[in-house]
C-alpha cells in the first residue's frame, strides 16, 4: 500500500506540534520535514532545531527531511543528529550527489535525491544503484498549493521502468499537488510514497482523506 507522508509546509506552523500529533493520529507515517535556505528556493522554513523538537514527540514516525538548499553536504550531519530517517538532496543543488549520499548513510540516514520538474529524469539514473529513495517534483520547489504537473507522470514511470530494468528497488516519492483526483495516477505510474500537504491539512476529516488516498 502506498505510504503517507505529510508535508508541515502546508500545516499550521504556529501549531506544529498539534498538526504533527493530528497527522500521526489520522495515520499518516510519514512527515515530510520542507528545509529550504532562501537560496535554492526564495522561502526560508524549517531548521534543524524544529526536527529534533518535533523528534522528541513522535519517535514512532517517519521523518523525511527535504533539503531544498544550496549545499547540502554541510548540514547533512545537523539534520542526521536532530532525529532525520531519510535526508532528500536535490540533484540540481550545489553538491557531488555521490559523495552526499554516502555522507548521510555514513550518518545513519537513508539517502534521496530529488528532482525538479524542468530537469531530465535520465539526469538521476546514475545514482540508482545507491540511493535509497527518488523524489519526483511534480511542482516547482517552494511553495505548497500548487497544481499537479501532468509530466511528472512520464517521469516516475521511466525512473520505476528503468529501476526494473537493472534490478534495483528504490522507494519512489511524489512531491506536490497530490490530490484525490492526481493520487490515483501517480500510484498508478509507480509512487510508492505521496507527499500531501493542503489536500490533508484542509481537509475537515484528515483519516478519511488517507484512506482515500491509499484506496
Amino acid at each position: 500500500m502506498v505510504k503517507i507522508s505529510a508535508s508541515v509546509l502546508n500545516a499550521d506552523l504556529s501549531a506544529l506540534g498539534e498538526e504533527v500529533a493530528r497527522a500521526k493520529a489520522a495515520g499518516a507515517p510519514w512527515l515530510h520535514i520542507d528545509v529550504m535556505d532562501g537560496v535554492f528556493v526564495p522561502p526560508m522554513t524549517i531548521g534543524d532545531v524544529v526536527v529534533s523538537s518535533l523528534r522528541e514527540r513522535n519517535k514512532d514516525m517517519v521523518f523525511d527531511s527535504h533539503l531544498m538548499v544550496e549545499q547540502p553536504e554541510r548540514v547533512i550531519t545537523t539534520f542526521a543528529e536532530a532525529g532525520s530517517d531519510y535526508i532528500s538532496v536535490h540533484v540540481e543543488s550545489n553538491c557531488d550527489v555521490s559523495n552526499t549520499v554516502r555522507k548521510i548513510k555514513e550518518c545513519g540516514c537513508r539517502a534521496g535525491i530529488a528532482i525538479n520538474p524542468p530537469t531530465l529524469i535520465e539526469t538521476v539514473f546514475d545514482y540508482l544503484e545507491i540511493a535509497d529513495m527518488f523524489v519526483v517534483m511534480s511542482v516547482n520547489p517552494g511553495y505548497g498549493g500548487q497544481k499537479f504537473i501532468p509530466t511528472s507522470l512520464d517521469k516516475i514511470a521511466r525512473l520505476r521502468e528503468e529501476a526494473n530494468l537493472r534490478g534495483v528497488k528504490p522507494l519512489i516519492q511524489v512531491d506536490g499537488g497530490i490530490n484525490a483526483e492526481t493520487a490515483p495516477l501517480a500510484i498508478k505510474a509507480g509512487a510508492d510514497i505521496l507527499v500531501v500537504g493542503s489536500y490533508l491539512w484542509n481537509s475537515p476529516d484528515m483519516k478519511s482523506a488517507i484512506e482515500l488516498l491509499q484506496s
